[in-house]
C-alpha cells in the first residue's frame, strides 16, 4: 500500500473558506434596485475564478461573457452584441463538464430572457433602469415604506412615543404589526454582512410596549367630500385613517358585526391578543370614522347605491372564503374550513376539539394556526399534511418550530386523497398519497406520487386549510371588473374603468401578508385624495437622532422567546415574550443607520412626507 497523509487545510484554504462565508452574507444582504447586468458581471467574475481551467468552455468561455458583458456597461457594446452573449451562453451551457460553467452559462441565459431591455437601455442610451431607488434595504422592502432605521434610533435613545409616531405616519397599525408582521424588512438587512439581520419586529413591539398613550396628528380641515370604504380589515381601516386624518368623511361598510377582518377572524389571539387589537381600532377610528356593521355590501346595498351617494369607494373585502380540494370525502361529518374555524375563534366560539385526533391540511401560517390552536382546544394530537418538504412550508419558520415544539406533528410529502367515513357518516381517517420530490420549476420542485401505497392517517376531525378565495361575484354583478376571480385594479388602486372606485388589499392581490394590505390602504387614500382634487401632505415632526460613529463590532441578534410550552399550551393568551430593556438596547445599537451612510446619506433613507 502507497503511503497515506491527513488532508487538513491550511491557513489559504481557510481564509478562502472564511471569504466564502463572507461572500454569502453579502449576497444576502444585497438590496433590491442593484444594476442587474453589473450583478450579473459579478457571477460569471465569480464562476471563473473557481473554474479548474480543464475544458475550453470554462477557461475560455466564461472570460469571453467577461468582457462582452463589460462591453454593455462600458457603452462599447452593440444590439449584436446581445446576441452573441446569448450564443456564447448556450454554447457554454451545452458543452462544459461541470456545473461550474453551465450553471454560470444559464445565468447568463435567464438574464438574457428576463431583463433583456435593460441591456438595451444600456446598449442605447447608455443608461440603467435599476438605478437604486431606495438605498436602505429595510425601508425598500417595507410595503409601507416606513422609516425603519429613524424608529430604531429613536428606541435606542428611550424616545418610544416618537418612534411610535414615525411609525404611524406611514403604517397607522404599529401594534398589530408589532405581534404579527412578516418582517420582510429584515430579509436584506445589511447587518447580515457582519452578523445577522436586526430585529426590527422585536423592537417595534418593545416600543408598542412602553410608549405612552400616543395621540393622533391633529386633523386637517374638513372638506366635505364623503368617502365609502368596503371591508374593515387592515387595508380597509388603513385608507380609513389616513382619509379621515386628510379631513375628508369616512363611512366603513362591514359585513361582520367586529371589525378588524382576519386581523380578529384569522390570527389567534395567542399571537394577537384581542384587547390590542381593539385598542388600535379605537384609535384609528378616533377622527369621526361612523362605522355599519352586519352589512353585506352586494347584497344589502349595492356597489351602484355607494358610487351615487358617496364621492369615492374603496373596496377593501379582502379573501375570507375558504378553497376547497375536490377530494372523495370532503363534504362528510368532521371535515371543516379552517377559515370557518378561525372565525369562530375570533367571535369567541371554540371548536370541542377535546381529545381528537385532528388533521390539518396545508403549510401556510393559517394551517399552522389552526394547529396550534387545536392542541389549545385539547385535541389528542394535531397532525399538518403538507404535500411538499417542511422546508418549502409557506408558513413562518418559526411558527412552524412553534407548532412542532407545542406537539404537532408535520406529515411532509404527503398528498391528502380522500377523507374515510365510519359507519356513523362521520371522519374515520384522512388517506394520503406519498409524494417524490421532482424536477424544479419555477424555483421550487415539483411533486409526484411515489411508487408506494397510500397511507391511512387516522383522524376524528379534518381542517382544510389551502388557501383563501374572494367573495366577487355579488361585485361583478353590481359591473365591477373581476378577473381570475379578484377585482381588477391597477397599481394606484383604481379599479379598471369606473372612475372614483378603488381597490386593494387582498381581493386584488390574493391572500398576501398583514402589512402588504396596509400599504395598499395607504396608497389608495393617496389617491384616493388626489382624484377628490386635494393633495394633502403627510409630515412627520420627529426629529431623528444622529447616527453614532462606533465600531462594527459582531454581535448576535436578540431572538424574540416565547412562555413555557406547558403554560402556552393550555390558555390563547400571548404565547410571546417581549425583549427586555437591555435587549432591546443592545439590539437597537447594531443598527448600522444605512440612511446615513452610503447611498442613503445622497437618496435620502426616508420618506419624511408624502
Amino acid at each position: 500500500m502507497s503511503r497515506l497523509s491527513m488532508i487538513t487545510k491550511d491557513k489559504a484554504q481557510a481564509t478562502v473558506e472564511e471569504m466564502y462565508k463572507d461572500l454569502e452574507r453579502r449576497i444576502i444582504a444585497s438590496p433590491p434596485g442593484l444594476c442587474p447586468i453589473d450583478l450579473t458581471i459579478s457571477f460569471v467574475k465569480m464562476a471563473h475564478a473557481q473554474t479548474c481551467g480543464k475544458c475550453v468552455p470554462c477557461r475560455v468561455g466564461l472570460g469571453q461573457l467577461e468582457a462582452l458583458l463589460g462591453d454593455v456597461l462600458d457603452g462599447r457594446a452593440t444590439l449584436d452584441t446581445i446576441n452573441l452573449i446569448e450564443k456564447t451562453a448556450r454554447s457554454i451551457y451545452l458543452s462544459a463538464d461541470c456545473a461550474i460553467g453551465y450553471e454560470a452559462a444559464n445565468m447568463v441565459l435567464k438574464g438574457i430572457e428576463g431583463f433583456r431591455y435593460d441591456f438595451e437601455e444600456h446598449i442605447l442610451r447608455d443608461r440603467c433602469n435599476f438605478g437604486i431607488y431606495q438605498s436602505v434595504p429595510c425601508v425598500s422592502l417595507c410595503p409601507a415604506g416606513v422609516d425603519i432605521p429613524g424608529y430604531i434610533a429613536l428606541i435606542s435613545e428611550g424616545r418610544y412615543d416618537d418612534a411610535i409616531k414615525l411609525i404611524k405616519k406611514d403604517n397607522p397599525m404599529p401594534a398589530t404589526c408589532a405581534y404579527v408582521c412578516e418582517h420582510p424588512c429584515e430579509t436584506r438587512c445589511r447587518r447580515n454582512m457582519i452578523d445577522d439581520s436586526i430585529n426590527i419586529r422585536g423592537l417595534k413591539r418593545f416600543a408598542v410596549d412602553n410608549a405612552s398613550e400616543v395621540k393622533n396628528p391633529e386633523r386637517m380641515p374638513l372638506t366635505g367630500k364623503k368617502v365609502a370604504v368596503i371591508g374593515a380589515g387592515p387595508s380597509g381601516l388603513t385608507c380609513a385613517y389616513f382619509l379621515s386624518m386628510m379631513g375628508h368623511q369616512v363611512d366603513i361598510y362591514e359585513r361582520r358585526n367586529k371589525l378588524g377582518g382576519m386581523l380578529r377572524y384569522g390570527i389567534p389571539s395567542y399571537r394577537l391578543p384581542r384587547e390590542i387589537l381593539d385598542k388600535e381600532i379605537d384609535t384609528l377610528l378616533s377622527y369621526g370614522v361612523n362605522v355599519f356593521t352586519n352589512v353585506t355590501v352586494g347584497k344589502d346595498i349595492s356597489v351602484v347605491d355607494l358610487k351615487d351617494k358617496y364621492d369615492s369607494v374603496y373596496i377593501a373585502i379582502g379573501a375570507q372564503i375558504h378553497k376547497n380540494m375536490g377530494i372523495e370525502g370532503e363534504d362528510i361529518l368532521g371535515v371543516y374550513s379552517a377559515v370557518d374555524i378561525l372565525k369562530e375563534i375570533g367571535d369567541g366560539i371554540y371548536p370541542d376539539f377535546k381529545d381528537k385526533k385532528v388533521a390539518i391540511i396545508g403549510g401556510g401560517n393559517v394551517a399552522i394556526d389552526v394547529a396550534r390552536s387545536a392542541i389549545r382546544l385539547g385535541a389528542k394530537n394535531a397532525n399538518i399534511i403538507y404535500r411538499r418538504r417542511k422546508d418549502d412550508m409557506p408558513a413562518l419558520k418559526e411558527e412552524v418550530e412553534a407548532a412542532i415544539a407545542e406537539g404537532c406533528e408535520v406529515y411532509e410529502l404527503s398528498n391528502p386523497i380522500k377523507v374515510e367515513s365510519n359507519e356513523d357518516g362521520r371522519v374515520k381517517a384522512l388517506i394520503v398519497k406519498p409524494q417524490i420530490v421532482g424536477m424544479i420549476e419555477n424555483g421550487r420542485p415539483k411533486m409526484q406520487d411515489a411508487k408506494e401505497k397510500p397511507i391511512s392517517i387516522e383522524c376524528d376531525v379534518v381542517v382544510i386549510a389551502i388557501g383563501q378565495g374572494i367573495e366577487s361575484k355579488d361585485f361583478e354583478k353590481d359591473g365591477i371588473p373581476v378577473r381570475r376571480g379578484v377585482i381588477d385594479a391597477l397599481s394606484s388602486a383604481g379599479v379598471k374603468d369606473i372612475p372614483g372606485v378603488f381597490a386593494g388589499g387582498d381581493c386584488i392581490s390574493g391572500p398576501a401578508t398583514v402589512i402588504q394590505a396596509i400599504a395598499a390602504g395607504k396608497v389608495a387614500a393617496a389617491n384616493i385624495d388626489n382624484y377628490l382634487g386635494y393633495h394633502h401632505v403627510i409630515e412627520s415632526d420627529v426629529s431623528i437622532p444622529q447616527p453614532r460613529l462606533a465600531d462594527r463590532v459582531p454581535c448576535g441578534r436578540v431572538n424574540m422567546k416565547e412562555r413555557p410550552i406547558e403554560e402556552r399550551i393550555d390558555d390563547f393568551l400571548l404565547a410571546e415574550c417581549p425583549m427586555s430593556l437591555e435587549e432591546a438596547n443592545q439590539e437597537s445599537k447594531r443598527c448600522l443607520r444605512c440612511d446615513h451612510f452610503g447611498f442613503g446619506v445622497f437618496k435620502g433613507g426616508r420618506t419624511e412626507k408624502w
